[in-house]
């Protein structure tokens, strides 16, 4: 289990319909002719939209970066009938459903029933994607998500690009996006909090709930699926960017609260996506706003850091 790193086009065919008084054997084949739907221009800006090769508007993918729980669904009854099976011939005394349900799955010889659950990703508690590996091999990431004594404290963090909403016959009539994903980290939220170095000033007794309080304020921001660009660099920076936390401890250690975490486009962006991440925080006293910031590059599957962390002043 690897813990996560800290620091159509649409073609119309028009045809008209053929008169012939000759047997219907002798009809002339007709081909439909086809339209080529060319891109419009922005009435706006005036300018036409990408394409791709062949003419037609080039779709950008919708990536995602979450964070929930994975969980094992069975799909259908059938499924459900052979993994009984599979938990009678193995030996499961002892064991509770969810420890019964790991440890089948987890067996090489069980790999097949593996690929037949339905995996899905909760968040918040709520249902939000059904998981599908891009590569077959990382069908084990999905199975190590899958702990024998689950907690509330168990995360993992899913990387990929999200498709359709799935048929209601893939996952027994859970109708949420599919997600194609390409990497998961799976992880305790104690786990990741102890792996974030501790400022030299700050104490462990004092560090902790401070990194505690920022991870969930930015898990418990409203409609944080990971799907959009604000909710990706938030999520990015929560399991992979220490410094975060440090200005977190310092500013509670100096009496103040965090009031704010708000992002916004950076004006650095033209050809790259990038992202200002704004960190306020006021102090109890003074009533004065200590802001600080760092930007994050989401054009791609996987964001990444621009500028590390700096005060923010408004322009």
């Amino acid at each position: 289990m690897e813990q996560p790193q800290i620091e159509v086009q649409e073609q119309t065919a028009n045809t008209s319909p053929v008169r012939d008084d000759r047997p219907a054997t002798m009809a002339p084949s007709v081909k439909p002719a086809t339209q080529t739907v060319s891109p419009q221009a922005c009435p706006t800006c005036g300018t036409a939209p990408a394409t791709n090769g062949n003419g037609a508007a080039a779709a950008t993918p919708n990536y995602v970066y979450a964070i929930g729980r994975i969980e094992a669904r069975f799909p259908r009854p059938s499924v459900e009938k052979e993994f009984a099976q599979c938990t009678g011939r193995s030996d499961a005394t002892g064991l509770t459903d969810r420890q019964a349900l790991q440890k089948v799955l987890s067996q090489r010889q069980h790999r097949y029933l593996s690929r037949q659950m339905c995996w899905v990703m909760a968040i918040e508690g709520l249902e939000t994607y059904i998981l599908v590996p891009r590569d077959p091999a990382d069908l084990d990431l999905l199975v190590e998500a899958l702990r024998a004594t689950p907690s509330p404290m168990d995360l993992d963090c899913v990387i990929g690009v999200q498709g359709p909403i799935a048929p209601p016959e893939m996952c027994n009539g859970l109708m949420v996006p599919i997600v194609v994903f390409d990497q998961i980290y799976s992880f305790e939220r104690e786990a990741l909090i102890k792996a974030i170095p501790k400022p030299e000033k700050t104490s462990a007794k004092e560090f902790a709930p401070a990194a505690e309080e920022l991870f969930d304020r930015i898990m418990q921001m409203a409609d944080n699926a990971g799907a959009t660009d604000e909710h990706r660099a938030l999520n990015y920076l929560a399991v992979r960017y220490q410094a975060i936390y440090a200005k977190a401890a310092e500013c509670f250690a100096q009496n103040s609260s965090l009031t704010g975490v708000d992002v916004a486009a950076s004006a650095l962006s033209g050809t790259r996506n990038i992202l200002d991440v704004i960190f306020t925080y006021t102090n109890r006293n003074t009533d004065v706003d200590d802001q600080c910031f760092v930007r994050v590059d989401v054009t791609d599957e996987f964001p990444f850091l621009v500028t590390k962390l700096s005060p923010y002043y408004d322009r």
